[in-house]
């Protein structure tokens, strides 16, 4: 019988045999941001356009990067440039997506007069484009399945997130995501088709 501690003969293990753990392979955050939050700023600007908030996306970048660098290994083929691109890109398209979902709705982002003390109503032909463009919007949205739509409309017209979303209706999150997923895509095929007619 061994004795705790001891080894199988030939199975004797060096200390530096021991793997790291995987928190001390992860790069340093912070040292990221300072090496590439320009070049994430670049990509941002130009993958966005004009429209597009580059510091927004900047910190949504370097967000993820806080949550996933742990799993990140740079031997498995990617560089950190490529995965920092990647995630820009992710969120520069989901940016501009929602932006186009709220066009769609007649929402303007940030504003809400009633907060901002503002006492002058729209011109009257703005309203009336407003209330065609949801008139349609809701159109659309009516052609998706009941839960599609609930969180739809929670997340981009109610600004709730996913979470709270998950929270409100009795859903996991990672389930949220997915309905949410599937129903951007939805109401903007379905709006496209629309719009061709």
């Amino acid at each position: 019988m061994r004795a705790a501690g001891d080894t199988l003969p030939g199975r004797a293990e060096s200390p530096l045999s021991v793997t790291p753990p995987a928190d001390a392979l992860a790069p340093d955050v912070a040292s990221l941001y300072r090496m590439y939050a320009a070049k994430v700023g670049r990509w941002a600007a130009r993958l966005g356009g004009p429209s597009i908030e580059v510091e927004d996306v900047v910190q949504e970048v370097f967000l993820v990067a806080k949550r996933r660098l742990v799993s990140f290994r740079p031997d498995g083929g990617g560089s950190i440039t490529t995965w920092l691109f990647r995630t820009t890109e992710r969120i520069v398209k989901a940016t501009r997506r929602k932006q186009r979902l709220r066009r769609l709705f007649g929402v303007a982002p940030d504003v809400d007069a009633a907060d901002a003390g503002v006492a002058t109503g729209p011109i009257p032909s703005d309203e009336l484009e407003r209330r065609q463009a949801m008139a349609r919007a809701y159109q659309v949205l009516d052609r998706l399945p009941e839960r599609h739509r609930r969180v739809l409309i929670l997340f981009e017209l109610e600004g709730l997130s996913t979470q709270e979303i998950a929270t409100l209706i009795g859903a996991r999150v990672g389930t949220v995501r997915v309905w949410l997923y599937r129903a951007r895509a939805a109401f903007l095929q379905h709006h496209d088709e629309e719009s061709q007619r």
